[in-house]
């Protein structure tokens, strides 16, 4: 009987189980995840669940009986210490486990404070699993100082979080804008006006000079020569790839684990799905760090891994939730020339253009417009700019020129 191990237990792992099973896979399968937990949901760890708006149970992406219904072995709070692709083999504490075919879901970790810069101080916190935010929940006192550093979503979507809860928020940015890396400067405008009118110290280009304080952090001095007493800080500087067993095992990296259209890596017995894999796009090897990315990208790996050569086509789209406001993604927005508003009542969305091609939006509480163009971006259509930028134009026609 053939053994199909999976090591990760995110988004992208049960993705892969969850599509074996239902695709007539009737040998065994491991599930290896390092965390005490079943699978859960990542995203409303710095939004709903921060909140006290979402209960613990509500993050499992399935039911405990899920697993042993399937006949799905889930191995949880054990980490995965070696890779022996000649042998096939994984190294879980002391067993060695057999496969036949593997895949790696080993996600990503965020980029950590290094101990010259006071990361290591109690105090500093990162958010990216549950034991993160369980671990910071305390700290979220009203009136708390907290310093958040990094503008990108991850960090907005934490200040915003503090703001609502009554704490007094710095939140700086070491580039000349937020969210420089991911989108416009006019959806930079957007968020900064929106944090600003919640109470949030944005401050941009200032970076972090070193955290202060003897065993617990208790202070900040910034690039700009400003100090700062807080009480405890969230780092979010983005991620990176986690590697390390294909790297041990010799595959090919390249912005992660290098995977082929058909999310096999070099390897022909291993496959990779998710944060910590790349694959190719329009002529690029391109990593996607999204929920829908493990998802689709995890449904490939387990078809493939069964015997097809079904080819992975990534229809990129992303979300980020912050006070009253919903911002849709679709696309991707790198190498744009061109960037189309379209404002409607509580409405506002970015249209991005390359060559004079619609190739992403940013809708931020306006799913109408995100629809529209999701559809015609994943068509591989476009939209005249100007139509789009007129607010008296029917969306509805946009979809039939």
């Amino acid at each position: 009987m053939s053994h199909f191990v999976v090591v990760g237990a995110g988004q992208a792992g049960l993705s892969i189980v969850t599509t074996l099973r239902a695709g007539g896979f009737a040998g065994k399968i491991t599930l290896i995840g390092d965390e005490p937990v079943p699978p859960y949901q990542r995203p409303p760890l710095s939004k709903a669940y921060l909140l006290g708006d979402m209960a613990l149970e509500r993050l499992f992406l399935r039911p405990a009986h899920y697993y042993a219904d399937e006949n799905i072995a889930l191995v949880t709070g054990a980490a995965v210490s070696g890779l022996d692709p000649v042998a096939r083999t994984v190294t879980v504490g002391n067993e060695t486990v057999s496969y036949d075919k593997l895949a790696l879901a080993t996600g990503a970790a965020p980029r950590l404070l290094s101990p010259a810069l006071g990361g290591t101080l109690e105090g500093v916190y990162t958010m990216r699993t549950l034991a993160d935010a369980d671990a910071m929940a305390p700290e979220f006192r009203e009136g708390a100082s907290v310093l958040v550093v990094g503008g990108g979503y991850i960090g907005l979507e934490a200040a915003a979080v503090a703001a609502k809860k009554g704490l007094k928020v710095t939140l700086i940015e070491a580039a000349e804008r937020i969210l420089r890396r991911v989108a416009a400067k006019e959806t930079s405008d957007y968020f900064r006006a929106l944090h600003r009118r919640h109470g949030v110290d944005l401050r941009e280009g200032v970076g972090l000079e070193r955290l202060t304080g003897e065993r617990r952090v208790s202070g900040a001095l910034l690039t700009d020569g400003t100090e700062l007493e807080v009480d405890f800080v969230i780092v979010g500087t983005g991620i990176t790839p986690d590697t390390r067993l294909a790297e041990q095992a010799g595959l090919v990296l390249e912005n992660g684990i290098r995977t082929d259209a058909h999310a096999r890596t070099s390897d022909p017995h291993i496959y990779a799905a998710g944060d910590c894999a790349s694959f190719p796009h329009l002529g690029r090897q391109i990593r996607l760090e999204s929920v829908g990315n493990a998802i689709d990208q995890g449904e490939i790996a387990a078809k493939n891994m069964m015997g097809g050569e079904e080819t992975y086509i990534a229809k990129p789209w992303f979300w980020s939730d912050q006070y009253d406001v919903k911002l849709q993604i679709a696309g991707l927005s790198a190498g744009h020339d061109r960037v189309v508003s379209r404002e409607g009542e509580g409405a506002r969305s970015h249209w991005y253009y390359r060559d004079g091609h619609l190739i992403a939006i940013d809708a931020m509480n306006d799913p109408r417009s995100y629809m529209v163009a999701k559809r015609l971006i994943e068509a591989g259509r476009s939209a005249d700019p100007d139509l789009v930028a007129d607010p008296a134009t029917d969306l509805k026609t946009l979809m039939r020129g």
